[in-house]
């Protein structure tokens, strides 16, 4: 039946895959997007130079070292790093991508991502050493328009590779997407965290040094960051109004009386050094799906479930336990290991129609995806101004299946972890795991 039924899938994928596969290797195969002019052979002289290099990660504790005493001349170097590391990490993933199965890369979704970062990768690499502090002003400008161009990638790569995810092992498309996941937070990491000690260094900065160096927070109190992250869910009522399941159940939009009781214990003074927009995210995301399955166990029950916060603070590690009363895991989907995984052998909601759907509205989108608290309140006000005015709103993008994933490799990517137990007819715990000590090297994989 199983095989049937992966067999139905894989039809119903090649419908979606733009040309058939191709008996070439790995020397002969191209891609070229219908709309593009480039045409990229997998032997390439520049591409081998620089896939040859190995990045060069940073941790926290450096990042706040180095950017702690800025001057123009290590502001300066530090341009030049962001100058010559961003084409290294780039080259990885094109060669990753290369070694995509041959339909998978000409899918059109994944052929569209792949031009992305070719055109990136030349732009970059070929971008003149920085010498002086308008040169720099030049140079933040140009990465910054690189990582407005790639906010379409992850979508874009999110659907394409669900629909042809039975041409990969579970194992590898988790691998590659990871991969890719991770390299794209790291590039915006660094990229990033130039442009802010650019912005102190030239007193751009809206509240100047108070309380970070680049974009690292120091002492962010986590009891008030839940705070924060509880009130904001409570500001953006559209996911759970537009919630085929909840006005099932008659839930009204807004109503006080339909959102859990949030409780916090422990060590409520804990403070840690991190990037503001990572923890909020991780956070946001864990309270978005324990509301909504606290809201939807609440049909059985009419006192509101409880989502009760412990915080606790060691010598190395801060700890953030999560625990709801939404039921736990359904039967389907059992382990953490699917949870976390993009292949619909492991997932089958990968290849659900609602997730297809609202993957291929966020890639319409040109504002595309960024993974932050504050785009997601963006969406819900832009929404809220259209409607006010009854103009015609953009596609509302919700429950496109990256915000677990996403949030997973937030917490790992300086060493942390985010684990899920779950009590199956009760409710799930999630562990948030953050080393204090800031010494964890960036996960990235080669």
């Amino acid at each position: 039946m199983a095989s049937a039924v992966r067999s139905a899938q894989a039809r119903t994928v090649r419908n979606v895959v733009v040309g058939p596969k191709v008996g070439l290797n790995n020397s002969q195969r191209h891609y070229s997007a219908g709309s593009s002019s480039g045409l990229h052979f997998y032997r390439n002289r520049q591409l081998e130079l620089w896939a040859s290099k190995k990045p060069t990660p940073l941790s926290l504790r450096q990042l706040v070292f180095y950017g702690r005493s800025m001057t123009p001349e290590r502001l300066i170097n530090s341009a030049n790093y962001v100058r010559t590391e961003l084409p290294t990490r780039i080259a990885h993933r094109i060669r990753d991508m290369q070694a995509l199965p041959y339909v998978v890369v000409r899918q059109e979704m994944v052929g569209k991502v792949y031009e992305l970062y070719w055109d990136a990768f030349e732009r970059i690499r070929s971008y003149a050493p920085i010498t002086n502090l308008d040169e720099n002003d030049q140079f933040c400008e140009f990465i910054q328009g690189l990582l407005n161009q790639h906010s379409t990638a992850i979508p874009n790569l999110a659907l394409g590779l669900s629909l042809t995810s039975a041409y990969l092992p579970p194992d590898a498309l988790d691998s590659f997407f990871r991969r890719m996941l991770v390299s794209r937070i790291s590039r915006r990491v660094i990229c990033e965290h130039h442009i802010a000690l650019s912005d102190t260094l030239a007193g751009r900065h809206p509240d100047g040094t108070k309380g970070h160096v680049g974009v690292i927070y120091n002492e962010i109190g986590i009891k008030d960051t839940i705070e924060r992250c509880v009130e904001l869910l409570k500001q953006r009522p559209r996911d759970m109004a537009d919630d085929e399941e909840l006005k099932s159940m008659g839930a009204r939009k807004g109503a006080e009386e339909n959102w859990p009781t949030f409780k916090i214990d422990g060590h409520l003074d804990t403070k840690v050094s991190y990037i503001k927009e990572h923890l909020e995210y991780i956070i946001f995301e864990i309270f978005k799906n324990a509301a909504r399955f606290s809201m939807l166990r609440r049909a059985h029950g009419d006192v509101p479930p409880v989502i009760r916060t412990t915080i606790v603070s060691g010598d190395e590690d801060i700890l953030i336990r999560v625990s709801d009363q939404g039921g736990g895991v359904t039967p389907e989907i059992n382990s953490t290991a699917d949870l976390f995984s993009f292949s619909h052998i492991r997932n089958s909601t990968r290849l659900a129609e609602d997730r297809l759907s609202a993957l291929r509205d966020a890639s319409l989108l040109e504002r595309g995806f960024t993974g932050t608290v504050a785009e997601q309140l963006a969406q819900e006000a832009r929404s809220q101004q259209e409607a006010a005015k009854k103009e015609e709103a953009e596609p509302f993008v919700r429950r496109i299946g990256l915000g677990l994933p996403l949030s997973n490799i937030f917490a790992t990517y300086f060493g942390g972890s985010l684990d899920l137990i779950s009590l199956e007819g009760w409710g799930l715990d999630v562990y948030i795991r953050l080393p204090r000590l800031g010494t964890n090297l960036e996960g990235i994989e080669v």
